[in-house]
């Protein structure tokens, strides 16, 4: 019997592989349900001793490259991952990034659905990866950069469009400062951050102050060049499908004149598309 928590875990994810999952040839009748431990420990690179003594609990710090090695051998998903990694009392090592980032079809189904208020995906760098009409039409089409970093600090009208922008500026660097840390050595990461360094001393300046926090429930204020000033909520959720990835949700208080602003400028929106 098993006398942890990862050691039930990891016989528990075992008795969910086949050999024949992970190419491996079958001899004769198998006394045990899923992989035997032998099987396990010779795809991770571990001993079959060192192996029987995590699933046991007497091997309770098992390294960094064990986990990785375990997660990719029982097929553990990105939750899967993270939880084994917390049952050893580890972090998780970051994942590799996706090569090309895409939203999934149907969370934009379900931003369509919402005709009243503005939705948007953001990979890693804040590339806008998806909106719905109403999103689009918020940020005008996106004119200068479908990159939100780089909009915010090389676009001459983000000052404008945004009257709080040295706190959108600031909040923008800090998110992407610990999308970083996330993903170290991310490549669309690095390549934002390499061009705001040569083009952008503020950027600079907010960079090296080192602050990395998430979006968290605010309001931000807009100077939309169409319907003039709008006060919005910002609803930030993590798209757990894709780690790395947020879904963004503007909301104006019911019956306010944010709210009638943004009823027009859907309307403006659906005109041009009727058009």
């Amino acid at each position: 019997m098993t006398a942890s928590p990862l050691g039930d875990y990891l016989r528990g994810r075992r008795a969910q592989l086949t050999p024949e999952a992970l190419g491996l040839p079958v001899y004769g009748r198998r006394r045990v349900v899923g992989l035997r431990r032998e099987e396990v420990a010779m795809l991770t690179g571990v001993s079959v001793d060192y192996y029987v003594r995590l699933e046991q609990g007497r091997e309770v710090s098992p390294s960094p490259q064990v986990l990785d090695s375990l997660g990719e051998v029982l097929r553990l998903d990105h939750d899967g991952r993270q939880h084994l990694y917390r049952l050893a009392g580890l972090s998780p090592r970051p994942e590799p990034p996706a090569a090309v980032e895409e939203a999934d079809d149907s969370l934009l189904e379900l931003m369509l659905s919402w005709r009243d208020s503005p939705a948007i995906v953001l990979g890693r760098a804040f590339d806008v990866l998806a909106t719905n009409p109403l999103g689009e039409a918020l940020f005008g089409g996106f004119p200068f950069s479908r990159n939100l970093t780089r909009s915010t600090f090389l676009d001459p009208g983000a000052r404008t469009f945004y009257p709080d922008w040295h706190l959108v500026a600031e909040n923008t660097v800090a998110g992407l400062r610990l999308a970083d840390g996330l993903t170290p050595g991310d490549p669309r990461i690095r390549e934002v951050v390499d061009e705001l360094r040569v083009k952008s001393a503020d950027f600079v300046a907010m960079w090296e102050q080192n602050d990395a926090r998430g979006k968290r429930l605010t309001e931000k204020r807009f100077l939309h060049p169409e319907v003039g000033h709008m006060e919005l909520r910002v609803h930030v959720f993590d798209v757990r499908g894709a780690p790395g990835q947020e879904l963004v949700v503007y909301h104006a208080v019911p019956g306010s004149p944010s709210a009638e602003a943004l009823s027009l400028l859907g309307a403006l929106a659906a005109t041009r598309r009727i058009g």
